[in-house]
């Protein structure tokens, strides 16, 4: 009926306690971790074990040390560092283009419903400031596809929702590069987009929810047409993303 439980290195142990008190909030944001030599006294390990367990914590962003010490301080896993991981964890598991698009369909309309109903004011004023930004640049592929990533950024921020913002982070990574394809190869991607993000903005500054995630359906649909003029295909995985308009 049951399994053996099975042996788990010493650091494991001592990493998972560590990591249990932080998840619990038992160890706060900011706290100070005791030295090596304090934790291994604690858990009777030698200090090669609380190293090792340090080690885990530290590259999964639960601890870091501040500029120039050597201290350990609890901290919280940046958005990049969490979407970076899970798009390379999508990508290994053979997302397809059309995965991305109909994730990002199925979200994307209700983080703009969410942004209209509670963006505040700061919020609103970097959504257009993106939106103006964009509507700006002409000859600039990368940018043209940092800003509109940042556009899907600054609305997660609107809705006020960190779910949202961090589901945010790994889509727009899988999205970027068949984006930039799109944009270098169909003539309208740049005024369509810039058509959208304008009705998404006003819709958000008017706080309708309706209109906003109604705009961003549509928003949402249009990059599959623009998959389909670009010659990509849907079924094509992220990893095999044509990368010859990134040159």
């Amino acid at each position: 009926m049951f399994d053996p439980l099975g042996y788990a290195p010493a650091y494991l142990r001592v990493s998972e306690l560590i990591r249990g008190r932080i998840l619990r909030r038992e160890l706060t944001e900011g706290a100070a971790l005791p030295t090596e030599t304090e934790l291994a006294r604690q858990f009777e390990v030698n200090r090669s074990t609380v190293r090792e367990a340090l080690r885990k914590l530290e590259s999964s962003g639960l601890v870091g040390r501040r500029r120039g010490g050597k201290r350990l301080y609890v901290t919280r896993p940046t958005r990049e560092a969490v979407g970076g991981g899970l798009s390379q964890a999508l990508a290994l598991h053979r997302t397809r283009v059309v995965d991305v698009w109909e994730a990002l369909q199925s979200v994307q309309p209700g983080i703009a419903a969410a942004a209209a109903l509670r963006r505040s004011d700061a919020a609103l004023a970097r959504l257009e400031r993106v939106a103006r930004r964009f509507a700006g640049r002409h000859a600039d592929r990368a940018q043209a596809v940092a800003d509109v990533a940042e556009f899907f950024d600054a609305l997660g921020e609107a809705s006020g929702n960190p779910v949202f913002v961090l589901l945010n982070e790994p889509l727009l990574g899988l999205l970027k590069p068949s984006l930039a394809i799109i944009i270098d190869r169909v003539p309208q991607a740049r005024s369509r987009i810039e058509a959208a993000q304008a009705e998404v903005v006003a819709a958000v500054r008017a706080r309708d929810a309706a209109t906003a995630s109604e705009w961003m359906a549509r928003h949402v649909r249009d990059f599959r047409r623009g998959y389909e003029v670009a010659g990509i295909a849907l079924s094509t995985e992220v990893g095999e993303t044509p990368d010859a308009a990134l040159s």
